[in-house]
């Protein structure tokens, strides 16, 4: 009976390495590639969202502004109609109204002042 003898296996030499023009995409730098990639798309969805709430805030500052003045406006207004000189004025002018012992002359075919 022959014993096998029990030899070491000969480490291989290393294989000369092909010179590429180009490097290889190996398996972690595809799945570097594909978690960055979703990782940008994860960012652009809410960069989209904060770039139209800031055009709505911007919007929404214009119209509060627009209506501030427009309540000034108001306002002025409503002092004005507490004023009695100037119901008076629009009493005369809008209505026809005469004060009493005064006499009021109407001309046919002028069109009523605009109130």
């Amino acid at each position: 009976m022959k014993v096998a003898s029990k030899r070491r296996p000969t480490p291989k030499q290393p294989r000369p390495r092909l010179e590429r023009d180009r490097p290889r995409l190996t398996g972690r730098a595809a799945a570097l590639l594909v978690a960055v990639s979703v990782l940008i798309v994860m960012a652009v969805v809410p960069a989209r969202q904060l770039l139209e709430q800031r055009g709505r805030i911007a919007e929404l500052d214009r119209l509060a502004a627009e209506l501030q003045s427009q309540n000034g406006e108001l306002r002025g207004e409503i002092s004005a109609l507490h004023d009695p000189v100037h119901l008076e004025e629009l009493a005369r002018a809008c209505l026809g109204m005469v004060a009493p012992g005064e006499v009021a002359f109407l001309i046919a075919g002028k069109p009523p002042a605009d109130c």
